[in-house]
């Protein structure tokens, strides 16, 4: 099963709860990607992991916040796009609470917001991969510290 298409899910729904403030079913979300592509690309998924994803965000979402903030460089969170704003929340949810490799995590959010994220003369993958790269280095140097969140 692809995780690549379990974060798409998750973003689907972030981006949902982001937009109308509320909390979202994966369930409504479970034909989305299934009537928008072709029959011979593969759309399987882990069902677990994109609810892990959402679920770890929504319950950690003021610390994820926080954390991409002070890496904004004075760069306001709440002028992010709402794709922008959650393709970094997955990526620093991910880099925080799970096990999942640094670069696969970057390359991952460098994909999500090429696919996703993309505006003619605005190239949100190179903003996004230079947040996330600096938050994967804020978080390594607090782990170092000894220093959870």
């Amino acid at each position: 099963m692809k995780r690549s298409i379990s974060r798409v899910k998750a973003l689907f729904m972030l981006y949902q709860y982001d937009l109308c403030d509320k909390d979202v079913n994966l369930d409504s979300f479970e034909n989305l990607l299934e009537e928008s592509s072709d029959d011979e690309v593969d759309i399987s998924y882990d069902k677990k992991f994109a609810e892990k994803i959402y679920n770890g965000v929504i319950n950690n979402i003021s610390n994820i916040d926080k954390i991409i903030a002070i890496n904004l460089d004075n760069y306001p969170l709440d002028r992010l796009s709402y794709v922008d704003r959650n393709i970094l929340r997955i990526g620093t949810y991910e880099l925080l609470y799970t096990d999942t490799p640094k670069a696969i995590i970057i390359n991952e959010i460098i994909e999500l917001s090429k696919e996703y994220s993309e505006i003619k003369d605005f190239l949100s993958s190179k903003f996004n991969n230079s947040v996330i790269d600096k938050i994967a280095k804020f978080i390594e140097e607090r782990k170092l510290n000894g220093t959870r969140n």
